[in-house]
């Protein structure tokens, strides 16, 4: 876990997503404006990153509910979530589980909330064609040209080749039986979004083919109030690949909260 910024400020917790870790929220941990408003932390999820690396619980709400509270005790205040991909369904989990007990917000960036082919909210999109199996096999000769695949396919504007390897170098690092227990869930949360109490924003690319937009516009539709903000001409990564757009939307999210 990573915090910048002013401990006496509402604070924004950070949730990546699969196979990622903490660093993927850079630009937002360096933003100056950002740390000058808010307490920023960002987490590396069990399994991820500098976590430790459990053999089991990947698939229980519970585990993932202990883990996010976890968080939120050390913030010490109410929290705005913002998940990322997965991340949005382990804060769906939270959710499912304590409800919006320390949440003061929630920002649902590209983010699954359910899993399995018949729960909309866990909709993919053509990112995964070809290499769904490949991603999660332990010989790394078929995994990792894989993954830099899905690497390469995360934003509409093409990134550098440092960025890619990074992005890729980093994947690899979440081990096999890690990334595949992740996606071993069915789950649907239809009630649990419908229960949602606390001011949300969806924010979605309309190019995402890792997560499907379709994703966005059932969360948006099933949480009472919610905001849905498109990206237009961005991929899975609109909080890198539209940076400023991002941070001025979450800049004014945050804002709103203190009038809520």
């Amino acid at each position: 876990m990573r915090a910048v910024g002013d401990p006496q400020e509402t604070p924004i917790v950070f949730v990546h997503g699969w196979a990622s870790s903490g660093r993927a929220w850079e630009q937002q941990l360096t933003d100056l404006e950002l740390a000058a408003r808010h307490r920023l932390i960002a987490v590396d999820l069990r399994g991820h990153g500098s976590s430790d690396v459990p053999v089991s619980g990947y698939d229980r709400p519970a585990t993932w509910a202990d883990d996010i509270a976890a968080v939120l005790a050390y913030t010490g205040r109410p929290a705005i979530l913002v998940g990322w991909s997965y991340g949005g369904l382990v804060i769906t989990d939270y959710l499912r589980e304590r409800g919006t007990a320390g949440v003061a917000g929630l920002v649902l960036v590209g983010a699954l909330t359910e899993l399995g082919r018949d729960n909309p909210g866990g909709a993919i999109g053509p990112a995964w064609d070809g290499i769904l199996r490949a991603v999660l096999s332990e010989d790394p000769d078929e995994a990792v040209p894989a993954l830099a695949t899905l690497a390469k396919r995360m934003t509409v504007t093409p990134r550098s080749g440092v960025d890619v390897q990074r992005h890729t170098g980093e994947m690899p690092t979440v081990p096999p039986t890690v990334r595949k227990a992740l996606f071993r869930r069915q789950i649907s949360s239809s009630d649990v979004l419908a229960a949602v109490d606390v001011p949300t924003l969806v924010i979605h690319g309309t190019e995402d083919q890792v997560v499907a937009p379709s994703g966005a516009e059932y969360s948006a539709g099933k949480i009472p109030g919610a905001v849905l903000r498109w990206f237009s001409s961005t991929g899975h990564l609109p909080f890198t690949e539209r940076r400023e757009e991002f941070t001025a939307a979450l800049l004014e999210f945050a804002g709103s909260m203190t009038n809520h």
